[in-house]
């Protein structure tokens, strides 16, 4: 167990300040002891404050965030909570008592895949093992299953990635815009025969569709269905593909569109013609 941590009393559950055994700036010490002053007279936010600049000061200073971590738990903050033990873990990925902190806040948020994630990162000879073992059996499952797990998707990514490589796709008429699916397909506009190509992940190409309506196609995005926005310079619009190759008008009368960007639910496009953004809810 660390020494600095916050000790929960199990006679009442709350947290009990001890000293840091970490070295670091005075300046950062002070506004540390200062947040275990405030703790101590229960003014919670003010204690949270100082830490908060002991970090600032000493962005490594492990002690801090700790205590920040748990009295954010305290508080019933779990996803402030969590976000701050993931600092801790990117700066020391060996702190076993964060990573179960990290597995435990991820389980009460219901994401339970990232808890099974943080649980798989705990060593059998960790003194967190077993209570971090108690955790994944409240999960239905135990750690040694959730280690198997997460070797076998490992290994499945491990061959997925020796088969990547770089390449190049010759013979595409006049190409313009590209945009992927979540199946890892690459679209690629093709302005001058007003079609698009599909290249699957093994390099395989084919005319996705040819139709009227893609008229001069030159950027291309697609959102979180695998649905296709494309800019039509010549046609003054902007078209939607759907995965089964359903073409709409989206957005009618944009004087030649050019770059397209889609973010949380908005449509963005650049009108050459009008010298103007576009902003369109989708």
């Amino acid at each position: 167990m660390k020494k600095y941590l916050l000790i929960a009393l199990l006679c009442i559950g709350i947290p009990v300040l001890a000293e840091p055994l970490y070295d670091t700036s005075n300046e950062a010490k002070l506004d540390y002891n200062q947040g275990v002053d405030y703790y101590k007279a229960g003014q919670y936010e003010k204690s949270l404050a100082a830490f908060k600049r002991a970090i600032a000061t000493d962005p490594s200073y492990i002690d801090a965030y700790y205590n920040m971590g748990l009295i954010l738990e305290y508080l019933k903050k779990d996803d402030e909570a969590l976000a701050v033990f993931k600092q801790i873990i990117v700066r020391k990925p060996d702190d076993y008592e964060s990573v179960y902190k990290a597995a435990n806040l991820s389980y009460k948020l219901g994401q339970y895949d990232n808890a099974k994630k943080y649980l798989s990162l705990i060593p059998s000879n960790n003194t967190m093992y077993e209570t971090a073992q108690v955790l994944a059996q409240n999960m239905g499952t135990d750690i040694q299953t959730i280690k198997a797990e997460a070797a076998k998707a490992a290994a499945i990514e491990a061959a997925k990635a020796a088969n990547y490589k770089n390449d190049i796709y010759n013979d595409l008429p006049s190409p313009t815009g590209i945009a992927s699916d979540r199946a890892g397909n690459l679209y690629v506009a093709c302005f001058s025969d007003n079609m698009i190509y599909k290249i699957t992940p093994d390099g395989k190409r084919m005319i996705f569709i040819k139709d009227t309506k893609i008229n001069g196609p030159i950027a291309m995005a697609s959102d979180g269905y695998d649905n296709l926005y494309v800019s039509n310079y010549n046609g003054n619009n902007v078209i939607k593909i759907t995965p089964t190759g359903s073409i709409s008008n989206v957005i009618s009368n944009v004087q030649k569109p050019y770059g397209i960007s889609i973010n949380d639910g908005l449509l963005y496009v650049s009108s050459q013609g009008s010298n103007s953004v576009l902003k369109y809810k989708l």
